[in-house]
């Protein structure tokens, strides 16, 4: 099965076929390999395989047949040349950000960042001598006027976590390309079945795939995707050597969310729209933020670059923080967890949890007040949900 074959099918087949590795015995689920190393027939083959003379597996701390199967699954659904998996959403970040520059280099993020990436570009990054810059990622002008000599590397989730901000890929690639520097693009909240950021230009993506691609609540994980080129001369020695490799069981079990990825997506987003549509009406709301709406602030770059909503709600209840907290513990269905794109739904305060550690000044430019709640919508019946949320308002 050649990478080209895969490249032509729809995503719905390369999630339950892309990469598929059969051992001698022909079976039908993938095989999990748990093993920590491998044998090699004579000292001369382990030389060999060394060298990279001949192909074959070494160590799964940077190589096992299972996970090679997820990160070649995840490249047919992605169009990426090559991949590697990680332990975590973060470990992917981490790994993606501080294989890319040096010491005396510049960054720059959007500020509208998960709590641990702000730490990351704000306080990981400086203590190792790398220079980095916030600004407000939907504002292209922005972008050009934090550029410096040294600049490296740009950096950006869209949509945002927990506002649902949308920045114009393309456009931010456009300046990135016109001094040298690489885009590297968190896509969690869009999955890779709603947005493409490589074919918007960016050259490397990240995940959680913690999230909708295992999306049941079981293992964390996470995946780099780029070019080969960029992934051998970067990634792959950064990767070998400080070791936040997946794990082969957390591999088989990421492949086998990758399976029904497409049907769960779908239907979250559907009920998603319906919910937002439903929350904007209530007297309680004062605000949604949704990218299936035609009242989002950035609905003409989601029509150029998405091609759904998102399975994620951000809005605004008028009481503040004590009407989110009373809200929260009147929900039936709905859980409280700090996760998303799982098949529960689950809701967040964002100002407590994922983003307590900003300032209050920080989380003000975010959009993020006492009164921002993030709903993950999951795969319960949408009426079931209407009316747990409905219930939920009127309590509290």
């Amino acid at each position: 099965m050649t990478n080209e074959t895969t490249r032509n099918w729809k995503p719905a087949t390369a999630m339950v076929h892309g990469g598929t590795l059969r051992s001698q015995f022909g079976e039908t689920s993938e095989a999990m390999y748990l093993t920590q190393g491998f044998v090699y027939e004579t000292a001369e083959a382990a030389e060999a395989r060394f060298k990279g003379e001949t192909q074959g597996f070494i160590y799964s701390r940077y190589a096992n047949p299972t996970v090679d199967m997820f990160e070649k699954r995840m490249c047919a659904l992605e169009g990426a040349e090559d991949a590697r998996a990680t332990a975590s959403g973060m470990a992917a970040v981490s790994a993606a950000l501080l294989c890319s520059v040096k010491a005396g280099d510049h960054v720059i993020a959007a500020r509208a960042l998960f709590g641990s990436c702000r730490w990351v570009v704000e306080t990981l990054m400086p203590k190792y001598g790398i220079e980095t810059t916030l600004v407000d990622g939907t504002k292209m002008e922005e972008w050009e006027k934090a550029v410096r000599p040294n600049t490296k590397l740009f950096f950006l989730e869209s949509p945002t976590n927990p506002t649902l901000e949308v920045i114009d890929i393309a456009a931010v690639a456009k300046i990135a390309n016109s001094i040298g520097a690489r885009v590297v693009v968190d896509n969690v909240f869009a999955t890779p079945l709603q947005q493409k950021p490589l074919e918007l230009g960016a050259h490397v993506v990240v995940y959680s795939a913690t999230k909708h691609i295992d999306g049941q609540g079981r293992c964390l994980g996470g995946v780099i995707l780029s070019d080969k080129k960029w992934i051998d001369e970067n990634l792959h020695d950064y990767f070998r050597h400080t070791g936040p490799s997946l794990s082969p069981f957390n591999a088989w079990t990421l492949l086998k969310g990758l399976e029904t990825l497409p049907i769960r997506v779908k239907q979250q987003t559907e009920s998603a729209g319906r919910i937002a549509g439903h929350l904007a009406c209530h007297p309680a709301v004062g605000r949604v933020i949704y990218p299936g709406r035609n009242d989002h602030p950035q609905a003409d770059i989601i029509a150029r670059q998405m091609t759904g909503g998102s399975t994620l709600i951000c809005f605004e209840l008028k009481g503040g923080k004590n009407a989110a907290f009373r809200f929260s513990n009147e929900l039936e269905i709905v859980k409280i967890s700090n996760n998303l794109g799982d098949a529960k739904s689950l809701i967040t305060h964002p100002a407590t949890t994922t983003h307590k550690n900003l300032s209050d000044d920080a989380r003000a430019e975010l959009g993020i007040d006492g009164g921002t709640l993030r709903i993950s919508i999951g795969l319960e019946d949408a009426d079931d949900l209407i009316g747990d949320i409905d219930r939920a308002l009127e309590k509290a």
